[in-house]
């Protein structure tokens, strides 16, 4: 592969092939059939996902547009059902499988490609993205192949096709979500740091590459351009560095969450195989090195965003699929004690995915175990929309107004009953979110509003903007364990609302704080 080749595992090819496909089509047909008979409903952001599907478009408020045609394809082809929608889930997790299995195939041979694809596969925090349609199920494949094509550039073999399906797995890989420029950041160290990978990519393979992955992701810039920067401007947004920037706290609680999501040995052999590779920078064999060039750069920036501010769990879920073969080596080579290590990773992560899709499949289950707050947001989205078109559906009804963009997608989804159209109040001046920038209560409505709030705190905000606010009545929707869902609602007239800005902030600040403790230091 280069003049440092690296150390090659051994084991009979056909067997850890054949074991590795097998792996790979049973966890991914054991995950399509638990999506089958599941009856946990959309998540919010994925009832969104599937408006944006609706009427597909180079670009969206918050995310880039690939979700939105993924799920275009796979309800065309197999109907609009909640299955067909997350469909795409399992079986691009199946297929980010595959990729890590060829490039660690390639590091070290078939062995350390079955293991690195069983790691993969097992890890909690894939039992959980194969399950629903998010941006990082489309992320990772496209990371995956782009890794796998870079190998096989810096090997010398690749050819022009590998330097074409490199540009088109990262353009791709933008196109599903913004965080895949940190595979960019990887390539600048190892093109840095690695002479294979600066003589592969400073060629004109390279710069094909590159060629590529800019066609691809140009119609989403030119998007972005004629819209504000909106997708670009909400990822620097959710940064939030508007407050208080230093939170060793949510620092904490971030790292807890890469060990529960990733399996407890997972993790800490990944800081175990980092530091043994970060080492031995200047050994023959420069792979595991390469390999932490695109673990660290996600890993390391968003543990600083998170002590800066806050961070998702999931923000750094692109220095996984590297990680997956870096342990894999790790963990293969060395004292004995490495293999058990593995092989209890693999079997304790199997354990928590079956876990996970037993109580899945089974909300009651959950319940029972005291984890229905786990799945709250997955269930009773069919009755809140059967109570809502209840209360809605009065001739003198001329619209229904939300506080809330998950419920206001939710009823989009599962509210084909409610017959006035669907509006949100725009708590801000300017719109945080798609619901807000698409379909806002038109200024000047004057027509009767049903209002269905989910946030009690905004409730006098709203009665401001109106002429007439009056009650009229509460949904409270079971969703096991004893948890309900509680929306007020309001009957409302006379839409003109309060003029936003840094006075009419400072004031509800001040209201908030006083009457309930909102934003008390």
């Amino acid at each position: 592969m280069t003049s440092s080749a690296p150390t090659v595992i051994p084991g009979p090819a056909p067997a850890w092939t054949q074991a590795a496909l097998i792996l790979v089509a049973g966890v991914t047909a054991l995950r399509v059939a638990a999506l089958s008979f599941s009856s946990l409903e959309l998540y919010p952001d994925e009832a969104q996902y599937w408006i944006w599907a609706q009427d597909l478009d180079w670009g969206f408020y918050s995310k880039p547009p690939l979700v939105a045609w993924i799920i275009a394809v796979s309800t065309t082809l197999f109907g609009d059902s909640d299955f067909a929608i997350r469909l795409p889930a399992p079986l691009l997790a199946g297929f980010t499988a595959l990729m890590l299995f060829l490039s660690a195939r390639r590091i070290a041979g078939v062995a350390a490609g079955f293991w690195a694809a069983a790691l993969y596969l097992t890890a909690p925090a894939v039992w959980v993205s194969a399950s629903v349609i998010a941006t990082d199920a489309l992320l990772l494949p496209a990371w995956s192949a782009a890794l796998y094509a870079l190998l096989r550039l810096r090997g010398g073999d690749g050819g022009w096709i590998s330097a074409g399906a490199l540009g088109l797995a990262v353009g791709t890989g933008m196109l599903g979500k913004y965080a895949m420029v940190y595979f960019l950041g990887g390539t600048a160290l190892a093109m840095w740091l690695d002479p294979a990978s600066r003589r592969a990519l400073l060629s004109p393979k390279g710069a094909l590459a590159a060629a590529v992955a800019l066609v691809v992701v140009t119609p989403n810039l030119a998007w972005n351009a004629a819209n504000e920067f909106a997708t670009v401007s909400h990822t620097a947004a959710n940064a939030a560095w508007d407050g208080p920037l230093f939170n060793p706290a949510a620092m904490a609680e971030f790292i807890a969450a890469q060990i529960f999501l990733f399996g407890p040995i997972y993790f800490f052999a990944l800081i175990a195989a980092l530091w043994a590779a970060l080492k031995g920078w200047r050994s023959e064999d420069r792979t595991p090195l390469l390999l932490a060039f695109y673990v660290l750069p996600p890993l390391l920036v968003v543990t600083a965003q998170s002590l800066i501010s806050r961070a998702h769990a999931n923000w750094a879920a692109t220095a996984y699929a590297a990680a997956t073969i870096l342990v894999a080596l790790f963990l293969l080579r060395g004292p004995g004690w490495r293999r058990i290590a593995l092989w209890t990773a693999v079997a304790l992560n199997a354990a928590i995915g079956l876990v996970f899709l037993t109580l899945a499949a089974n909300p009651a289950l959950a319940d029972a175990l005291g984890r229905a707050n786990d799945f709250k947001r997955l269930r009773g989205w069919a009755e809140t929309a059967s109570a809502v078109a209840e209360a809605a559906n009065d001739p003198a009804i001329t619209g229904v107004a939300f506080d809330n963009r998950n419920v206001f997608h939710a009823m989009q989804r599962y509210g084909q009953a409610i017959d006035p159209p669907l509006y949100m109040w725009r708590r801000f001046e300017a719109p945080h979110n798609h619901a807000d920038l698409t379909w806002p209560l038109p200024e000047g409505h004057g027509g009767l509003v049903l209002i269905v709030s989910e946030r009690p705190r905004d409730v006098a905000k709203m009665r401001e903007d109106f002429e007439s606010f009056e009650p009229a009545g509460e949904i409270r929707i079971p969703l096991g364990g004893g948890i309900e869902r509680v929306l007020t609602l309001w009957r409302a007239q006379g839409y003109h609302p309060v003029e936003r800005g840094p006075e009419y902030e400072a004031r509800w600040r001040e209201i908030d704080r006083a009457e309930h403790g909102y934003g008390a230091d």
